[in-house]
């Protein structure tokens, strides 16, 4: 059986503390164990970060690049062993940890770039001899807390961007799958950055305050449900750290009655059971805007019922388990509140075949199908909270105006999408939605690594979202200097207050 460990200071350490169990989400067995972080070892992660940091921050731009461009090339080299861990520990099928991996490095290619992306600005003579100059400098040991529906790619939203600014990191994956963090750890090192700038503390919520309270730890990213992201925040800022914490969300797709149907149905089973709904950008809720929703309803059931479930390495399924059992409860516990409701189950995935096995509920392992509730209410406890697993909710409405209201009026901001021929009505929705992200017949609107991803509302605690520029400037600290290197004949003493002359 697997053993995670932590990586501090260059190496795998094993600790005698706490432990918890690594399932494999199709079987429901245990493969492995992880230590969890006690507060010693947090401190020792962290203080070799300290350790590195000044040699580190003192490195050229030139030799930060080399080093990102062989992680680079090493993480390409490896995705496929990288996407086998995601499947085994999330569940996930290969195709789509396959593209997570390849999300991810879009920002470590992002980041390659840093020379150009820390270039400040210069003003010659702002007064007569005087010049003006900015710069960015790291913070110091700067740690990332992630979740466990992406262990490839939301750590690489925050690492390649911190180390290559000059900053010394300290990741906190989840401890559900832990071993792709490890990985990547040993891949820094063959690409030759020096021990203690990269950190690994597995671990639960003891980990998670240890980072917080840290007074070395310089800054937090955060990404997660929305009670925690509030506490991260909350938290770290009072222990006056640099934050930024993203959170839930509830994303609606808006369907206008000249849409093309067929594509909406493909884009609402794509978006909303892929990675078995457990991406805080699934779409959960079609908007479905009268007379279009009993159409669209059958092309999306005509799709749900073509879908193969199955073991994340089996190369026949579309959709593979949720992470544990306890989440899979708690998912499937829509169903009937959202039937207590008034909604109608059009399809249950409690009752859908498992490749390999029985229906859902009858076979080991996380497992449920993919899940049709229409006429769901707006407001209703299963269109409100986020359920975060493959439950596609249907609620009517008779215009634009009403969707749009039902979009805005809902806690959440961090993803949605409008679907219409009609570019007009899609260039009023995208300037009337409260939203931070937003698709136009696109169904899971996550920006290039060259923008900046997050949300708005709920979604979002922090000034600045993750990677693009803001990603820079969340992981730097501005510096403007104002020289004068006066010629021999200067003028003297002058007590006068100094002016732009």
């Amino acid at each position: 059986m697997k053993k995670a460990g932590h990586w501090i200071g260059g190496a795998e350490v094993h600790g005698e503390g706490r432990r918890t169990e690594i399932f494999d989400p199709a079987t429901g067995e245990v493969t492995g164990h992880v230590g969890l972080a006690d507060a010693a070892e947090v401190d020792a992660a962290v203080t070799a970060a300290r350790a590195a940091f000044p040699a580190w921050r003192d490195a050229s731009l030139s030799r930060r690049s080399k080093v990102l461009f062989a992680f680079r090339e090493l993480v390409d080299r490896h995705r496929d062993e990288l996407a086998g861990l995601i499947s085994a520990e999330h569940g996930k099928v290969r195709s789509d940890a396959l593209g997570e991996v390849a999300r991810g490095l879009e920002v470590v290619e992002f980041a390659c770039g840093i020379p150009h992306l820390l270039k400040g600005g210069f003003s010659e003579n702002v007064s007569t001899g005087v010049d003006s100059f900015s710069i960015r400098q790291p913070l110091g040991v700067v740690a990332g807390i992630t979740p466990f529906n992406f262990p490839v790619m939301v750590p690489m939203w925050m690492f390649p961007l911190a180390i290559a600014c000059g900053n010394t990191f300290v990741l906190k994956p989840s401890e559900r799958d832990p071993s792709a963090s490890l990985l990547m750890a040993r891949l820094w090192q063959e690409a030759g950055l020096p021990d203690g700038v990269f950190n690994v503390v597995q671990g639960d919520k003891a980990a998670v305050d240890g980072l917080l309270a840290h007074p070395d730890v310089r800054a937090v990213s955060f990404v997660g449900s929305t009670p925690i992201a509030r506490y991260v925040y909350t938290t770290g800022t009072a222990a006056g750290k640099r934050v930024q914490a993203l959170g839930g969300a509830k994303n609606h797709m808006l369907v206008l009655p000249d849409a093309d149907l067929d594509l909406v149905a493909d884009a609402a089973v794509n978006a909303g059971f892929g990675s078995a709904g457990e991406r805080c950008m699934a779409i959960s809720v079609v908007l479905a805007v009268d007379p279009v929703g009993d159409t669209l309803v059958d092309r999306i059931v005509e799709r749900v019922e073509g879908l193969t479930v199955g073991p994340g390495d089996d190369p026949e399924s579309d959709m593979g388990p949720l992470v544990t059992g306890p989440h899979r409860d708690k998912v499937a516990s829509y169903i009937d509140v959202a039937l207590a409701e008034g909604a109608k189950l059009v399809v249950d995935g409690r009752e859908t075949p498992v490749r390999g096995g029985g229906t859902a509920s009858g076979t080991p392992g996380f497992w449920l199908g993919p899940t049709v509730i229409d006429h769901v209410r707006p407001g209703s406890t299963a269109h409100r909270e986020e359920i975060f697993g493959p439950v596609l909710s249907v609620v009517r409405v008779g215009s634009y105006e009403e969707g749009l209201r039902i979009i805005n009026e809902t806690e959440y901001g961090n993803g949605t999408a409008v679907f219409t021929n009609d570019g007009g009505a899609a260039r009023r929705f995208q300037n009337e939605v409260e939203v931070g992200m937003i698709g136009v017949n696109v169904p899971i609107p996550v920006p290039m690594a060259y923008y900046s991803f997050g949300g708005w509302k709920s979604s979002l605690f922090g000034d600045t979202h993750v990677h693009g520029t803001e990603g820079v400037h969340f992981y730097t600290r501005g510096k403007v200097v104002t020289s004068r290197w006066p010629d021999p004949g200067h003028g003297g003493v002058n007590l006068g207050f100094p002016t732009n002359g």
